[in-house]
């Protein structure tokens, strides 16, 4: 099982010696990778229902909360890093231009030396989307065409799309990543989200649930790759929840091989690597 740290740029880390000191003691604990959360802005008084939690707001309640942008503060802990790997769990596909972002991800991708993890999800917040000036009932559909800019992007020397929301054609998107491929985990808890999973990413990654309700999803995406041609083995899924011994052997039996864990203050990062990365971590 791997590791990764969520929600790193939140909190205390959105100050810069302490997000400095988070991902160097993660890194040196042994866990794969460190998580960025996106909002470009919260707008006060919401009404959307944040989908993973039973109160529907978000975690701590609060709307006045600083969320640092997430590739800018994976670029800044990347530069003080050189092993840990860089995720978005989740950036907000629809609300931003596919063509910017792929160059964002790949400079990035490119900088860190391979390091990139494109975390993704279509959004929630319609208050959020109405302050940007982006529709958000087509959000869906949106996602899927821009993931699949992103590839065009990364994959071609020359690159061209024609879609329903972009469409360009004989264009150089210049750095590409460092492997012409960044992993594309969906984030979500819906059908549809498997769905894009399986049609169009490289893994996924549910916001909640019993590991009887994943292992439905899991398998649903798994039948969504097969039927679009592609190998349903390849897909990686990712899990949150405790680092007890039963809980991540359920998570291992139904597919699960990296478990997504809350911020460490750093210096607990060293019991965290005893006890927990020891005894079921892996490369």
């Amino acid at each position: 099982m791997k590791f990764g740290i969520m929600f790193a740029n939140t909190g205390p880390f959105v100050e810069p010696e302490a997000a400095i000191n988070l991902a160097q003691a993660a890194e040196a604990a042994g866990c794969e990778s460190i998580w960025t959360v996106e909002h470009v802005v919260v707008p006060k008084g919401y009404k959307s229902a944040y989908p993973y939690a039973k109160d529907g707001r978000m975690p701590g309640d609060k709307e006045d909360i600083d969320i640092p942008d997430p590739l800018i503060w994976l670029a800044y802990i990347a530069s003080a890093t050189s092993t840990i790997k860089l995720g978005t769990g989740v950036m907000i596909v629809p609300q931003r231009n596919p063509l910017v972002t792929a160059k964002a991800v790949a400079t990035l991708d490119r900088l860190s030396k391979g390091r990139m993890i494109l975390g993704v999800g279509s959004g929630w917040l319609e208050e959020e989307f109405d302050a940007l000036g982006v529709s958000f009932d087509d959000r869906g559909n949106r996602t899927d065409e821009y993931l699949q800019t992103y590839r065009t992007a990364w994959e071609n020397d020359v690159a061209g799309f024609n879609g329903e929301f972009i469409s360009f054609n004989d264009v150089y998107v210049r750095p590409q990543p460092s492997s012409h491929h960044i992993p594309i985990i969906v984030g979500g808890h819906s059908k549809r989200a498997a769905r894009r999973a399986g049609e169009i990413g490289d893994g996924f990654f549910p916001g909640r649930g019993k590991p009887s309700e994943l292992a439905v999803l899991f398998n649903y995406a798994k039948e969504c790759a097969e039927r679009a041609g592609r190998n349903p083995d390849a897909l990686e899924f990712t899990a949150g929840g405790p680092t007890t011994a039963e809980y991540v052997e359920q998570l291992a039996s139904i597919g699960v091989s990296r478990m997504i864990v809350p911020p460490l203050q750093p210096e607990h990062f060293d019991s965290f690597a005893s006890n927990v990365i020891a005894q079921f971590g892996s490369s």
